[in-house]
């Protein structure tokens, strides 16, 4: 223990340098922590890294599948369900299968079952990966939307390829009877404990008298006791934590003060950070004793590099093939939310941009890792430091070849430079007059007797009006403190009724919420 501690300080302060970095230098910080941890483990005297396969989805897919829900706009997902739907199901089982066909094809061997449990780890695409990207670039908020919310529900629907072809492989046998039950029951299953967790959680924070880290101690547990409880039941524990994460991300304004979403948002940030620079920085770890095992199975080298790259054009290929097929299908069958371009040549690049956006990463990586080393009957699991390698081939390449190319494409091709280039600047422009317009009103009405008798709420009116901070705060005795909290009270509430309407931004509701806790936040801790 006292041996791996300083390696794994030394990992963590690594990955907040490779942050630094890759900031500076306008890369992804995934491509710099996977190249880093590949040169790391060529250093001789470093200790193996080796992880407990039970372990690997438990440890890493909650958290950060929790994160990524409440980050996530719900308006959003509901407006472009259909195509988040498709890519998250549709697509992913189609990837699935070319990639076992083609491996059953060209890998000796190789059997459907095992094309099937390869194509389920790698057929993923990484949320991670993209968002630390497309960083750099401007993109439409609608694209934006659809690879996050595609990348919540196809985590949860290429584990549930994987499990299946993980059964048949162990028993070599398929039923296709029970198979169907199993799938119906994961997803009705992991659906239904997500929210009836998530509607527990949410009331147990309104009625408990839980302060900001007793509220941001549970958040951290919340996630992984829906995986548990979910897997418990043989049921789906991805869609148990993405369902009652969305139900407890929805309604964080119900049952979280201002002073526990403000720090909750910091911690979480900072912890689902490290978690995943742990598990870039293991692909690339990985990598040696991956290459002795295959050494061990008398499969060359070269071989094994030529098989990743099979794969890894597979997977390009069937996705841009999807991208395609979806945006013909919209404009056949919903003309009405079709992507709209100002040219039919950008029209025709929109999705091989969508395509070209499947960069694999931790998702593939525990997957891959989860495989057990052994059958029930004690042999071997056939092909596992294989599959292991193709994986991280498949992570690697797509890391370098579409993460450094992404956001080159998207400048050189002027893809998104339309004319609404603006729109979210006037959309948050408009919203704050809205804003400012129902507090001025709310004052005005509720309290209009007391304005001119009363000079702090003739203060607090001006300091709202003119929003600039005052230098003597003695104004703010505690009437009128008071009635400064109703009214922020009132501006969440104004802003949560503007959120249901369809043509309102909901980052930019969130970005206002956020500015709210904060001013609460700081008239609590002075007065």
């Amino acid at each position: 223990m006292h041996s791996i501690l300083p390696f794994f300080l030394a990992m963590i302060v690594a990955i907040v340098l490779l942050r630094m970095l890759a900031n500076k230098l306008q890369v992804a910080y995934p491509i710099l922590l996977v190249l880093v941890g590949l040169i790391v483990s060529l250093i001789p005297g470093l200790p193996r890294v080796q992880i407990d396969p039970d372990l690997i989805f438990f440890i890493f897919l909650p958290p950060l599948l929790c994160e990524a829900s409440w980050n996530i706009s719900f308006k959003e997902m509901k407006k472009w369900w259909r195509i988040i739907g498709s890519f998250a199901f549709l697509v992913v089982f189609f990837t699935a299968l070319s990639v076992a066909v083609v491996t059953n094809h060209f890998i000796p061997g190789f059997t459907i079952a095992l094309g099937f449990l390869l194509g389920g780890i790698v057929s993923p695409p990484d949320a991670v990966s993209t968002s630390a990207i497309t960083k750099f670039v401007k993109i439409p908020r609608s694209t934006s939307a659809i690879l996050e919310g595609e990348s919540l529900l196809n985590d949860a629907s290429s584990l549930i390829i994987f499990r299946f072809a993980l059964i048949a492989v162990g028993t070599g046998q398929f039923v296709w009877q029970e198979a169907a039950l199993s799938f119906v029951w994961m997803i009705i299953g992991g659906v239904g404990i997500g929210l009836l967790l998530g509607w527990i959680f949410v009331q147990a924070h309104k009625r408990l008298p839980t302060d900001a880290p007793s509220d941001i101690t549970l958040t951290l547990i919340e996630p992984y006791f829906m995986y548990w409880v979910a897997e418990q039941f043989h049921s789906s524990g991805v869609l148990a934590v993405v369902t009652g994460s969305l139900f407890m991300a929805n309604r964080r304004l119900v049952f979280l003060n201002g002073s526990s979403r403000i720090r909750a948002y910091s911690v979480w940030e900072s912890f689902v950070f490290m978690l995943n620079g742990i598990v870039f920085l293991i692909i690339g770890l990985e990598l040696p004793e991956i290459v002795d095992g295959l050494r061990a199975k008398g499969i060359p080298l070269g071989t094994a590099i030529g098989y990743g790259l099979l794969v890894t054009g597979v997977l390009i290929l069937a996705r841009i093939i999807s991208s395609y097929a979806a945006m013909i299908a919209t404009i056949i069958f919903r003309p009405s939310v079709a992507p709209r371009a100002s040219s039919p040549r950008r029209r025709f690049l929109i999705p091989l941009l969508l395509g070209w956006t499947g960069m694999r990463g931790v998702v593939s990586l525990a997957a891959a890792l989860a495989i057990p080393v052994t059958l029930d009957d004690g042999s071997a699991f056939p092909y596992r430091n294989l599959i292991l390698f193709i994986t991280f081939v498949v992570i690697l390449l797509t890391l370098l070849l579409q993460g450094l190319t992404l956001p080159i494409i998207i400048k050189k091709t002027r893809l998104f430079d339309l004319a609404n280039d603006d729109a979210e600047e006037t959309t948050r422009h408009q919203l704050k007059h809205g804003l400012r317009d129902h507090t001025y009103q709310f004052l005005k009405t509720k309290y209009d007797g007391d304005l001119h008798d009363h000079a702090g709420l003739q203060k607090l009116l001006h300091h709202w009006e003119e929003k600039i901070k005052a230098a003597d705060d003695r104004w703010m005795d505690e009437q009128t403190k008071l009635i400064f909290f109703e009214m922020l009270q009132q501006q969440r509430e104004f802003l949560v009724i503007l959120n249901k309407r369809p043509d309102t931004d909901e980052e930019t509701i969130r970005q206002q919420l956020y500015l709210i806790d904060l001013e609460e936040e700081r008239l609590k801790m002075q007065f």
